[in-house]
């Protein structure tokens, strides 16, 4: 099992570049390691974390398992030797994306690190703290996920950051280029969500 990223790895992650991806993770299931693997090959990553978040702000606790249980979850989702499950949100005491975001980039100055969501959260993004920060801060990418362009055609982010979006053939430039800088990967979808899993089990139940 790969050792989980710590505040106090600097060393370890110098001239790495890391796609980060966020979530509650309640559960972990196969989409996580879809996106995640399509990320690694088409951005040219070194490594993809997984930030296991103690608490979403804009999810409700109802249903929500423990930190101990989706970070199991993550872990046995996850197989893949790149691709690394942590709770470093909780270490570094951060709750908000864009804290998160400073946090690492201070604690881990020679990495290089790139902020993976699906077209799901860039429809609703424009609803996060400092959300035009979080695109300053570090490159980002989208990834398809279903329905298929559901954010793609209008959203305020896209608005607000068109002139920064790379085409997809550009994409393994966002491992050198300086933020704002993003860009959109059309990729095979998996219908896969974490809430199509609760309510099975719910019924299961």
């Amino acid at each position: 099992m790969n050792v989980a990223p710590s505040p106090h790895q600097s060393g370890l992650w110098a001239n790495r570049t890391v796609g980060l991806l966020g979530g509650s993770f309640n559960p972990a299931h196969e989409g996580h390691r879809h996106i995640s693997l399509y990320a690694l090959k088409l951005l040219g990553l070194d490594a993809v974390w997984w930030m296991v978040s103690p608490q979403n702000v804009l999810k409700s606790t109802d249903d929500m398992a423990s930190l101990e249980k989706r970070m199991a979850s993550a872990a046995e989702a996850s197989n893949h030797p790149d691709i690394y499950v942590t709770d470093i949100e909780q270490k570094m005491n951060t709750r908000y994306t864009v804290d998160t975001l400073t946090a690492l980039k201070e604690h881990f100055p020679r990495t290089h690190f790139i902020w993976l969501m699906g077209t799901d959260n860039l429809l609703q993004v424009h609803h996060w703290r400092e959300w035009e920060k979080i695109f300053n801060l570090v490159p980002v990418a989208i990834l398809d996920r279903p329905p298929r362009g559901n954010s793609i055609k209008s959203c305020p982010a896209l608005e607000r950051f068109r002139s920064s979006l790379l085409p997809q053939e550009q994409a393994q430039l966002l491992k050198v280029s300086k933020p704002p800088v993003w860009t959109i990967l059309h990729i095979p979808l998996n219908e896969q969500s974490a809430t199509n899993i609760r309510e099975k089990r719910k019924l299961q139940s």
